[in-house]
């Protein structure tokens, strides 16, 4: 695990321990989803769309004092345990593993925290994503923000899909807010360049937190600076380690101000593929994983990606509820610091494997 420590905060009680995503082995799926209607296609690397009806947070406020540091904890912010009726909640074995057998929902009227998914889009039209996609914007060469392949949506039902709907599955954190990111093309192919714009344009318009189930083999500069420059604001980045069941590094999981996310299957293993080493931070849920498709499907998808996933979710719901116990103006940190002691760290699953 990467060096790195601070003082844990003490109100950390949010039923549960720690959760995970990751990034995509090429088991990503195709097939045409429907657009939504509020949906305006614009040249690469504009605003497309945007939810008018929706109470989010505007401007880059999101991790600093002025948006929710201050917090000790908040006293409208309350973890109601549901008995959801989501009728594919057997699937979702994860859930389990992360020691979260039943969802848990912020009340209502508490702080939705947005959520940044840098992938290849999401299908906000979803109806397990009713109301949660409330921005996307798209930096590739595709003329619509939408996910054709599939993997963003699935990554968005994990972190957010609406829980206790009758429909589909339970999302780790249902009351987070997603912004879509559209940084991986209709093809699967990405640049570091588009990621790191991604990041920055994500961490200006309001995200807490920021899933990038991407990977890059060779570092980057522009990815390193978009990295710390979320961190400096606040912000949390989560990356998945890899697939290629290798040691090598890869980016942006890497750098120091990212939690790096292993795989695990649901033996509580490292998985078969999933990238190690003395760099990764965390390990979480990342095999046969269930989740939302476009078209108001669902299905299973494996990889470090949906790892990270996870964990991005447990982020979401731990920055309402967790204080700047240091005084410097953000809590990115003390939420880092409760994720990276709360649950299995690297060292320990791979010492027992």
């Amino acid at each position: 695990m990467k060096a790195y420590s601070i003082a844990i905060p003490g109100l950390i009680a949010v039923g549960l321990l720690v959760a995970s995503a990751g990034t995509a082995q090429d088991v990503l799926t195709t097939g045409s989803s429907s657009v939504p209607s509020y949906v305006r296609w614009e040249r690469a690397g504009t605003l497309v769309s945007i939810r008018t009806d929706v109470d989010w947070p505007q401007g880059r406020e999101s991790g600093s004092a002025a948006y929710g540091s201050h917090l000790d904890p908040d006293p409208d912010v309350q973890l109601e345990p549901s008995i959801p009726n989501d009728p594919y909640l057997d699937r979702q074995w994860a859930l389990k593993q992360i020691q979260m057998p039943q969802p848990y929902q912020f009340a209502p009227g508490s702080r939705k925290v947005l959520v940044a998914v840098l992938d290849t889009g999401v299908d906000g039209s979803h109806e397990d994503l009713t109301d949660r996609v409330v921005v996307a914007v798209n930096f590739t060469s595709s003329p619509v923000a939408d996910d054709i392949r599939g993997h963003g949506t699935h990554i968005a039902g994990i972190i957010a899909a609406n829980s206790n709907n009758g429909r589909g599955i339970a999302g780790v954190a249902p009351a987070s807010l997603i912004m879509s990111v559209k940084v991986a093309d209709d093809s699967g192919k990405i640049q570091a360049a588009a990621a790191a714009k991604g990041i920055i344009w994500a961490v200006k318009n309001g995200a807490s937190v920021i899933n990038v189930s991407i990977e890059f083999e060779e570092p980057s500069a522009d990815l390193e600076y978009a990295v710390n420059y979320a961190w400096r604001q606040g912000v949390l980045v989560v990356a998945a380690a890899g697939n290629r069941g290798g040691q090598l590094p890869v980016y942006p999981a890497y750098y120091e101000n990212c939690i790096a996310v292993a795989g695990l299957t649901w033996a509580g293993t490292l998985a078969p593929l999933s990238n190690h080493g003395d760099w990764v931070d965390v390990v979480a849920p990342g095999f046969a994983i269930y989740s939302t498709l476009p078209g108001n499907s669902y299905g299973y998808k494996s990889g470090t990606s949906f790892a990270a996933a996870h964990i991005s979710g447990l982020a979401a719901l731990l920055f309402p509820v967790t204080s700047d116990t240091n005084s410097n103006g953000r809590v990115n940190d003390e939420v880092r610091a409760a994720i990276e002691a709360g649950w299995w760290q690297f060292d320990a699953v791979v010492s027992d494997t």
